[in-house]
């Protein structure tokens, strides 16, 4: 298997005119007879070296399905889990190229884990050649991408599941969902997400860095912008820079994003949105926010996200914590709050902090995926594609505030603050957070985004055309998301 990955014509990855005309002539008629039907579902996973690891192993796990394909455009990476896979009795195909692997007829699911700036594209593909597809989070990049991967999975008939896991807490959180929801802490004041999650240095490079032996670099950049690797580890820190990532918002944030606006209840994105913050700390080559928080304005009760990376104070190992989470959600109500300090449990909690009511327990998501393949019903899904476009969405929406935005006091900030309900009080913690680690904002001033009402209808911004523009991005040829599904 390794000779013949080996010797894979690659010329032939870029000769996309064929690919294109193929994928405008798939259809889901086409692709309506699939293995699933009457056997076992003939699974592939694209990007394994993260969260990759997980849905081989999840989806290998179940009962009815068959890992059959594996793609990495790192040829060392694939090589080895085709090997370990081998040694433990599973014989799969190897792919370097993820074009080659969407038009392999022999499969009906693609699961997607590659970094970020591949998640829509990949998705859409895939749904193209007739698979249903299990995306991670976030499943876009930036907004509009997100959103033409929803309508490709509709346009198509496709199962899409988004890989928020929390969603399948169906006796845990969905529980504590529908208990507040009913009213009996009186109305949600605020929904607040929190990430506060040790993010150190990245380092600093003074020259462009050798790509990994390996690994073909224009397909890994795909279609972000191929740029020069300007950091140590070209792995994982593509998550620091804007090109490739969208910071720990979007990272590890989504997932609670996801489940304060599932407390909400909201399903478009907010009509306004402000950010502020910074990177903080330390001097490095990341680019995204360490340090941020985000006012997502409902009309109904705000959103409000907090990213911290750095620790609760200067020298220590333990992180912040707000209401019993550290990474997690505090849903403030008149009567009380809920706090979500994982993936699967919520605790309710009076205003004196007494407890009152306890959730826990979750199902396999890669499972509840599988069963709405089966069935062909997207309300079968506990994560369907257009809640992860949604929660991705507010992540971006949230980043492109900060980075409009420009340099000022703590003074200016909280002026600026103050009208939106609790962000001044955030803030104010998030200075005090700052200080304990040694970080003077008088000097090291933070970043105020810029203040940004939207359309939720048409997801475009109203009278900020530089904001419009980043809303999507300029794809690089020839890996351009389609405009029309």
């Amino acid at each position: 298997m390794q000779n013949q990955i080996k010797n894979l014509n690659r010329r032939r990855f870029l000769q996309t005119t064929a690919v294109a005309a193929v994928a405008a002539g798939w259809s889901a008629r086409s692709w309506a007879q699939v293995a699933g039907a009457n056997g076992d579902l003939r699974v592939a996973v694209v990007g394994f070296k993260g969260r990759g690891g997980d849905h081989i192993k999840g989806f290998g796990a179940l009962k009815g399905v068959r890992l059959t394909a594996l793609c990495d455009c790192d040829e060392g990476v694939l090589n080895a889990e085709v090997e370990k896979l081998k040694k433990k009795g599973t014989e799969v195909k190897g792919y370097l190229d993820i074009r080659r692997l969407v038009e392999d007829k022999n499969l009906d699911v693609i699961s997607i884990a590659t970094p970020n700036h591949w998640h829509s594209l990949g998705a859409i593909w895939a749904i193209q050649a007739g698979k249903d597809v299990y995306l991670e989070k976030p499943v876009s990049h930036n907004v509009w991408e997100g959103r033409q991967v929803v309508g490709f999975a509709r346009k198509h008939n496709k199962i899409v599941q988004t890989g928020t896991q929390s969603r399948s807490s169906r006796n845990g959180i969905l529980q504590a969902v529908e208990w507040v929801k009913a009213g009996n802490l009186g109305k949600i004041v605020i929904a607040r997400g929190l990430c506060y999650k040790p993010r150190g240095s990245i380092g600093k490079v003074d020259a462009p860095q050798p790509i990994p032996a390996g690994l073909d670099y224009d397909l890994w950049c795909g279609p972000a912008a191929k740029l020069p690797l300007m950091r140590k580890r070209l792995h994982y820190d593509w998550h620091w820079v804007w090109n490739t990532g969208n910071g720990d918002l979007g990272n590890q944030g989504i997932h609670q994003m996801d489940i304060a606006r599932w407390f909400l209840g909201e399903m478009e994105l907010a009509p306004y949105v402000i950010s502020a913050g910074g990177r903080l700390g330390y001097v490095d080559d990341g680019e995204t926010a360490n340090t941020q928080i985000i006012f997502q304005g409902y009309a109904k009760a705000p959103l409000i996200f907090e990213v911290r990376g750095l620790p609760s104070k200067a020298g220590d190992k333990n992180m912040d914590k707000y209401k019993g989470a550290s990474v997690g959600v505090v849903v403030e109500c008149e009567n009380g709050y809920v706090t979500v300090p994982n993936y699967n449990s919520a605790t309710a909690y009076d205003k004196n902090g007494q407890e009152i009511k306890k959730w826990s327990g979750t199902e396999d998501h890669y499972a509840n995926f599988v069963k709405a393949v089966h069935s062909r019903k997207v309300e079968d899904l506990h994560a369907d594609i257009l809640e992860g476009h949604l929660s991705s969405a507010l992540c971006h929406t949230g980043n492109i505030s900060y980075r409009l935005g420009a340099k000022k006091s703590p003074a200016e900030i909280k002026e600026a603050l103050k009208a939106d309900k609790g962000m001044e009080e955030s803030f104010n913690r998030m200075a005090e957070h700052l200080a304990a680690n040694n970080v003077d904002i008088n000097t090291d001033k933070v970043t105020l985004g810029v203040p940004l009402k939207m359309d939720p209808k048409t997801e475009r911004f109203l009278g900020n055309e530089a904001a419009n523009a980043m809303l999507t991005r300029d794809y690089r040829a020839p890996f351009v998301v389609p405009s029309a599904a």
